[in-house]
């Protein structure tokens, strides 16, 4: 590698970054020191990853206020920790954080970085930031901000990644020299408020001797990903209720909505309706819900029965004042809203014989 010094190169990062640093919830005010409580960092790290600050500061405030300690998050019961995390999405993530918090609680804090990234949910990233700012380890934390920032200002071609270890090596001096955490954080915030992806670059302490800037390259640096392709559908979102009673999927053990209870599903077809929609089936407006390899068109229904019947298998059926409690994505949290709210009847519906077939457990037509 012919790069230059990085203690002498990323120099002016620092003084920058106390001039401008935002105020956080979980961020220390002396950067010198370990910080005061490492368990805030191991939270802020999780509920961070893939998603904005903005949107983690509330959830943070409310989560440390509920459990503040490993121990407490590492005695609560599963459906309260997922209750907690509700809207912040990508939910294994919970799973991770409450996991590594009875390790930590058990066996008290790693003494290195092996040690941290053994936590559960804890990847090289979450493991050298965790080490970087919550203990001043010079374990460099690259995430995509840094990577950016790092393609800029050395003139990288191709995807930075990878050349991960060679970056970090390179860091790692200027870590050391200049403050861990500080140095850590700089880099995010940088990436974060100066040079995104449309960057600005006359606020930026290193423009002076940023490669891509001098060459007129900082648009097509890092080059743009491809994104995977999105797949599309329609579906029927189905509260179906009878005798103040929900019918709902339990929280399955493993896969992306794994901790969260959920409405049934049905996916549209083009022979729905065919005679208008029966009496008891209410509906709302749809929405459109975006997952990262799926767009769901979802059209919520409501439909009361008089009486209830033996629910197929996975599936469960919940009272209605225990609704509000239920740990819910967000999908199905916008239907648990709905019926808060009057529906009306839909122009559109599923056959509700061919529906509830599909919800008993003998899987004939209700009579």
């Amino acid at each position: 590698m012919s790069w230059p010094s990085a203690p002498e190169f990323l120099a002016p990062l620092a003084p920058w970054f106390d001039r401008v640093r935002r105020e956080l919830p979980w961020r220390a005010a002396d950067l010198e020191a370990p910080h005061p409580d490492p368990y805030a960092v191991l939270v802020s790290e999780l509920m961070l990853q893939q998603t904005q600050v903005a949107t983690v500061i509330p959830f943070f405030t409310r989560w440390m206020e509920r459990f503040p300690t490993p121990a407490r998050l590492a005695a609560a019961d599963e459906d309260a920790v997922h209750k907690a995390w509700e809207g912040l999405g990508y939910y294994r993530r919970a799973r991770f954080l409450k996991a590594a918090a009875g390790t930590v609680a058990d066996e008290g804090w790693p003494t290195d970085l092996q040690g941290l990234a053994a936590l559960p949910g804890l990847g090289p990233y979450t493991a050298a930031a965790v080490g970087a700012i919550a203990f001043q380890w010079p374990t460099p934390a690259l995430d995509g901000n840094a990577f950016r920032v790092l393609a800029r200002l050395l003139e990288l071609d191709g995807d930075p990644k990878t050349r991960a270890a060679d970056l970090r090596t390179w860091v790692a001096p200027a870590l050391a020299a200049l403050g861990p955490s500080r140095l850590t954080q700089a880099l995010m915030e940088l990436g974060a408020t100066v040079c995104t992806p449309q960057p600005a670059c006359g606020r930026c302490p290193l423009a002076d001797r940023c490669g891509a800037r001098v060459a007129g390259r900082v648009a097509e640096i890092p080059p743009a990903t491809r994104r995977a392709q999105v797949r599309s559908i329609e579906l029927w979102l189905l509260a179906v209720e009878a005798e103040d009673r929900f019918l709902l999927h339990p929280p399955a053990v493993r896969g992306l909505l794994a901790g969260l209870w959920r409405w049934p599903t049905l996916e549209v077809t083009a022979g729905d309706a065919p005679g208008g929609p029966p009496p008891g089936l209410q509906g709302w407006p749809g929405w459109t819900q975006v997952y990262t390899h799926r767009r769901e068109a979802v059209r919520p229904l409501h439909l009361q029965l008089e009486a209830g019947f033996q629910e197929a298998s996975g599936l469960r059926w919940m009272p209605r004042t225990g609704l509000a409690a239920l740990p819910m994505g967000k999908r199905d949290q916008r239907l648990r809203d709905l019926l808060r709210t009057p529906g009306e009847a839909p122009l559109e519906a599923p056959d509700p014989q061919a529906l509830l077939s599909r919800l008993r457990a003998d899987g004939a037509p209700s009579a």
